[in-house]
């Protein structure tokens, strides 16, 4: 498992902001003490073309992955996108909301 600050463009660390990812390739956002979003690893063997793909699932903390400004800010730099596309990706059903620190 590593732990490893969110940098800033500056490339200075930022506090209370990690990624974790664990030793199956998982990768976790938290904020303070609370995780925000599980990237699963996951993969997909199509038969026909004898080829893999590899993709995550994402879950969301129900009650956490939109808490402040700050998590936010965070949670778009982890997942590479902005608030509009996390709304459009949890109301078509591709991104899950759960409860990620129970």
């Amino acid at each position: 498992m590593k732990v490893q600050n969110i940098t800033s463009n500056n490339g200075n660390k930022i506090a209370n902001q990690f990624i974790i990812t664990d030793d199956d390739g998982n990768k976790f956002f938290q904020s303070y003490n609370s995780m925000i979003v599980k990237k699963t690893n996951c993969s997909n063997y199509n038969v026909e073309n004898n080829e893999v793909s590899i993709f995550y699932k994402i879950e969301l903390d129900q009650k956490y992955w939109n808490y402040s400004n700050t998590t936010g800010k965070y949670r778009n730099i982890f997942l590479g996108e902005t608030i509009t596309e996390t709304k459009k990706k949890i109301k078509s059903g591709e991104y899950i909301l759960t409860d990620l620190n129970k």
